[in-house]
């Protein structure tokens, strides 16, 4: 998992301070136009105390709304959910450094309640704010990103924004995974990226932001660092079969995409509405 462990200086040291061009699309089919992509930036990114994060909103969210922030379930600061624990209404005061598009801190958010945790079959934590939407633009001028509420699609050129770091790293999604295992540890219909977003710790939690639309359509989480298998820092794909490949040095993300149906007006976390899939308590 991307968390910043003790190494993880010497990876950002290894791994070198640019930020990995986009891969350029391999076309589109006859009379169809490809997607205007945008140069996505830091604005409404935060950084943790130890991960990354993003203020987020639905598509059906008001701006009147507690506002929201997106992280990581292992980034929770009591410690990683265990193997089908899910966290619900927990208090908190956890603070977040807010961005704006150069990546400057303009200003600390605050928690005031983990709203869903997780490291079951995702790998997510949704924090609700002491604030709203609308005063945190007023305040500063940023809007929130939008979750998407559609599945992702493969090849879709993304941007995952590290506010831990204030590093971008550009690629496009190379497919899906049925299940990645790491350690204790099953995620479902993971995201896999292309090379050239070689995330480190530190970067766990940071949004996956679809350059042509700006959304968000994942949560960056981890990585396969030294080619082992199925272990801590070294998640393996398994396939509907139980095939099982190891893919060193590549990285991936938790879809996000099931999260909007599982809120209702004002932001309200409801489990049992419909369409809502995440893992309950």
């Amino acid at each position: 998992m991307n968390k910043p462990l003790l190494a993880a200086l010497a990876a950002l040291a290894i791994a070198g301070t640019g930020v990995a061009p986009a891969v350029a699309a391999t076309g589109s089919p006859t009379g169809t136009k490809a997607p205007t992509l945008k140069a996505v930036n830091f604005a409404g990114t935060v950084s943790l105390s130890n991960c990354s994060g993003s203020v987020v909103r639905f598509p059906k969210s008001a701006d009147t709304d507690p506002a929201l922030v997106l992280s990581n379930g292992h980034c929770l600061e009591t410690g990683f959910p265990e193997p089908g624990e899910v966290i619900v209404g927990q208090a908190s005061s956890r603070s977040f450094g807010l961005l704006n598009a150069s990546g400057t801190r303009v200003g600390t958010l605050r928690a005031n309640k983990v709203v869903y945790s997780t490291m079951t079959d995702t790998d997510v934590t949704l924090y609700q704010l002491t604030t709203t939407y609308a005063a945190i633009r007023n305040t500063y001028g940023i809007s929130a990103l939008t979750v998407q509420d559609t599945h992702p699609v493969a090849g879709t050129a993304i941007t995952v924004a590290s506010g831990y770091w204030k590093r971008l790293y550009n690629c496009n999604i190379d497919g899906f995974v049925y299940r990645l295992k790491e350690g204790a540890w099953t995620w479902k219909d993971s995201v896999r990226y292309t090379s050239a977003c070689n995330t480190i710790g530190g970067t766990s939690g940071s949004p996956v932001i679809d350059q042509a639309t700006g959304k968000v359509v994942a949560v960056n989480n981890t990585g396969n660092e030294d080619g082992q298998r199925c272990t801590d820092n070294n998640p393996c794909e398994v396939d509907a079969s139980g095939n099982v490949t190891v893919r060193q040095g590549i990285n991936y993300a938790q879809e996000t995409y099931q999260i909007p149906a599982c809120f209702t007006t004002g932001n309200r976390l409801d489990l049992n509405a419909a369409g809502c899939t995440l893992p309950k308590p």
